[in-house]
């Protein structure tokens, strides 16, 4: 409690420094101290005031004033780049935490706000990439055209270590509009080109944020047609790295391969196994992911409930022990 007390003294510290540097006239000076505040609310310890909170919902309200506030801030300094960083993938994250994953949990009645919900998470999935995509391109010219013209080395062979984040968010938001709307086809053809990026993730930094990019890769082989290089086999994969990587102590392995693979093969007994170990896991025990594995123990909680939504269960076999005959002369 009372480092989120400090910490929120210092965001509001800074909103205040940041009006107050709105009436400054010497351009030099003012531009020095935005990139001051811009490096200060971009830095780790102000992500961990989001990630490593509770309670969903304060989490929710908060970040699409904190996202506009870095966006004002970035027209200032437009080419601050732990700022970009920041906003493009808080852009993702709210997307997928916010409104994808809760419109997934709404019922056939309420189809008119799922489908409002999903239009703009995949929106700000495409908001949030693209962004990115440009931080990548200010640093090295040409990225996006031979990105565009699918020349994946000349694109990606001067991208470094401090590359993959604005890489990997920018995989993550386009995998996530595309989950959302398969039949986009221009979303559809473009899939290569997410696919490159992670690569280019996966060679620099495999380890990178718990194992995150081979989380995106479960999703990715587990959720694509095969026609379009989905691979369950190649899914598994991935998902025995990342519990390798994360220790078993991270939920978003679990839910990503009860979603996408089990599922798919319509094995509902691996898909409980899932989820159940999702909800044996405790989001106190690290603390940087805490908003992730409470959303997820909520999630994995709704699917238990709602199995036969996802599976052909099979029907209870009906007795004349049990009160009903179901023989020819019972059904007269």
């Amino acid at each position: 409690m009372r480092e989120k007390t400090i910490m929120s003294s210092r965001i509001t510290l800074l909103i205040i420094i940041i009006v107050s540097l709105s009436m400054f006239s010497g351009c030099s000076i003012k531009k020095f101290a935005m990139n001051q505040v811009a490096n200060a609310l971009a830095s780790p310890e102000g992500g961990t005031v989001f990630t490593g909170d509770d309670d969903p919902e304060l989490v929710g309200d908060a970040l699409p004033f904190a996202i506009k506030m870095y966006e004002s801030l970035l027209a200032a300094v437009p080419n601050n780049r732990p700022l970009l960083l920041r906003t493009g993938s808080l852009y993702v994250m709210y997307a997928n935490a916010f409104l994808y994953t809760p419109a997934t949990m709404l019922t056939d009645m309420q189809y008119k706000e799922q489908e409002h919900l999903f239009a703009r998470a995949k929106n700000l999935y495409l908001r949030g990439r693209d962004m990115l995509l440009d931080a990548l391109e200010k640093k090295h010219k040409g990225f996006r055209a031979a990105l565009e013209k699918k020349d994946y080395d000349t694109a990606l062979k001067s991208m470094k270590l401090e590359d993959v984040p604005f890489l990997y968010w920018a995989g993550a938001g386009w995998l996530g509009a595309f989950a959302i709307d398969p039949f986009d086809m221009d979303l559809g053809v473009s899939m290569p080109k997410a696919a490159a990026l992670m690569g280019k993730v996966r060679e620099l930094d495999p380890k990178f944020d718990n194992g995150a990019i081979h989380d995106f890769y479960i999703l990715y082989y587990g959720s694509l047609p095969d026609y379009m290089g989905g691979d369950l086999g190649k899914a598994r994969k991935h998902y025995e790295k990342a519990i390798e990587i994360t220790g078993g102590k991270l939920t978003s392995p679990y839910i990503s391969l009860a979603t996408s693979v089990c599922e798919k093969e319509q094995n509902v007994e691996e898909f409980k196994q899932m989820l159940e170990k999702v909800l044996a896991i405790d989001p106190d025990a690290d603390i940087a992911n805490r908003l992730v594995n409470t959303i997820n123990q909520r999630k994995a909680k709704w699917l238990l409930e709602h199995l036969d939504d996802f599976f052909l269960l099979e029907e209870p076999n009906l007795s004349k022990d049990d009160g009903f005959d179901n023989t020819q002369e019972g059904i007269k």
